[in-house]
Formats: C-alpha cells, sequence, structure tokens
C-alpha cells in the first residue's frame, strides 16, 4: 500500500496525499475560514485534478477536509461592501465552477468523505463527486434562501438530478441544514459511519473502486454523464434569463443585509430589492 509524504497546495490550503496504490486524496485544510473555497484553492483543485487525469495511474481520487470540516462553502464573507458584486460573482462563476466541472470530468471514480459539516458550495463540491460518505451526526445544507441569493441554475440541476425537485425545494428553499441519516435518505450522501468508522469506510470503498476494472469505470461514468445531460438543454433566452437573475442577486441589498445578518448572528431585515 503506497503511503506517499503529504504535500501542500495553494499555501497549504489544500494537501495532497496517496493513502493507497492508485488513490488519491485531496483533503481541505482552510481553519480560520472553516474550510471555505476561496481563489487559489479552488484553482488547485481544478489543477491538481487536470494533472492527475493527463498523468494516468489514479483509479480513485478522495476529496475531504481537515479541522472537523468538510467546507463552508464560498469564501465571500469578507469581501468589501463595494466590490461584492463583482468579486462574489468571480468567485462563484469562474474558479469554482472549473473545479466542479474538472470533478465531473474526472475520467475515474471520485469520493467525498464528509467530516463534519458540509454547506453551500462545500455541498455542492461533494454533489459533484461520484459517492458521498458521511459521519453519522453532521449537517449538510444550502443556505442561499437565508443570504438573498439566487443559486446557478446549473448547481440547482445537479441536486434535482441526485435528490429529486421536492427534496431540492425544500433544501433550497428553507434552507435549513439536515442530518446526515436525513441525507442518507434523500441519496445525498451514499453511506454513512460513525466517527471512529468514517476514515477506514472511506478508505475501503476507495480501495474497491480503484480495484474495478479500469475501462468499465470510465466508461460508466462517460455513459451516467450523458443520459443525465441528455434530459434537455436550456434555449439561449432562458439560460440568459437564468443567469441575469443569479447576476442581480449579488447586486442585491438584499444578499449584503443577508452576509451582514449572517455574520452577526442576528436575523435579516429584507428589502425585496
Amino acid at each position: 500500500m503506497a503511503q506517499a509524504r503529504q504535500r501542500e497546495l495553494a499555501g497549504g490550503k489544500l494537501l495532497i496525499d496517496e493513502p493507497a496504490d492508485a488513490v488519491v486524496r485531496l483533503t481541505i485544510s482552510n481553519p480560520a475560514k472553516r474550510n471555505a473555497l476561496d481563489h487559489p484553492l479552488l484553482n488547485a483543485i481544478t489543477d491538481t485534478l487536470a494533472g492527475l487525469a493527463a498523468a494516468g495511474g489514479t483509479r480513485c481520487l478522495m476529496i475531504t477536509g481537515a479541522h472537523g470540516m468538510f467546507s463552508a462553502g464560498y469564501d465571500i464573507g469578507e469581501i468589501p461592501e463595494e466590490d461584492f458584486e463583482e468579486q462574489a460573482e468571480a468567485l462563484v462563476a469562474h474558479p469554482f465552477t472549473e473545479a466542479i466541472d474538472a470533478l465531473e470530468a474526472f475520467p475515474f471514480p471520485t469520493l467525498a468523505v464528509l467530516p463534519g459539516p458540509t454547506i453551500g458550495g462545500g455541498l455542492e463540491l461533494a454533489l459533484a463527486c461520484d459517492l458521498r460518505v458521511a459521519r453519522e451526526d453532521i449537517k449538510l445544507g444550502m443556505p442561499p434562501a437565508k443570504l438573498g441569493l439566487v443559486y446557478s441554475h446549473t448547481g440547482l440541476r445537479r441536486f434535482l438530478d441526485a435528490i429529486g425537485a421536492p427534496r431540492t425545494r425544500e433544501l433550497f428553499l428553507l434552507g435549513r441544514n439536515v442530518d446526515a441519516r436525513t441525507a442518507l435518505a434523500w441519496g445525498l450522501v451514499n453511506r454513512v459511519a460513525p466517527e471512529a468508522e468514517l476514515a477506514q469506510l472511506a478508505l475501503e470503498l476507495a480501495l474497491e473502486l480503484a480495484g474495478n476494472a479500469p475501462l468499465s469505470q470510465a466508461g460508466n461514468k462517460q455513459v451516467i454523464a450523458a443520459l443525465l445531460s441528455a434530459e434537455g438543454e436550456l434555449t439561449d433566452d432562458v439560460e440568459a434569463r437564468l443567469i441575469e437573475l443569479r447576476r442581480a442577486s449579488f447586486a442585491s441589498a438584499d444578499m449584503r443585509e443577508g452576509m451582514r445578518a449572517f455574520a452577526e448572528r442576528r436575523p435579516p431585515s429584507w428589502r425585496g430589492h
């Protein structure tokens, strides 16, 4: 079994090691921000996945979080208010989308291991993986309704594909966190385990995934992706309208209020614009 030395990427915010032969593990490590996803970290994920795919030899990719967290989502809490619209949209639209696309395009199975809270963009990052295992007592959630954010239509489609419309509506319109057992029942995660057993379960699944036929694994991933995308593309006009709804939410007074209220741990005072 391989035990390659752990290396640091993105200034130490992303760690990479090889816990077993043909298994590579990426660990999000941004404790000051509850493992929030910023530009350097997201770019490092994208670049690393591209390098692994080009090099070959990796038959399973694991992604997890350190410090008792998976990820609290986008790192937009400290963007200056005068630059918020431009910088927040830039973070979400580009490096985040590219990291998600890189995960989905990775030719072999990907496994998200959730050792702690998995929120917002962190949950979508996990959902972009083929399988997810979670500690049995964690919370998962999508807070856009509490922040004044219109979520991306591509992200919402990912949730619709995974858990269906009724549960996607509950997750996004209520904005409440759900526990891991509920997430398991919904299909949001594939397995749950006690904290003491999570790492072993994850490694066993990774070894099984890595040990299956490479041609079958890569081919079946492509077929599944093609079938999911064949349900129908949005027209250009509809897609433009959905993108504009999202852009407008970044420019809104309500999103600024939602972010302030979240940071100040108080109920928001919505204005509707």
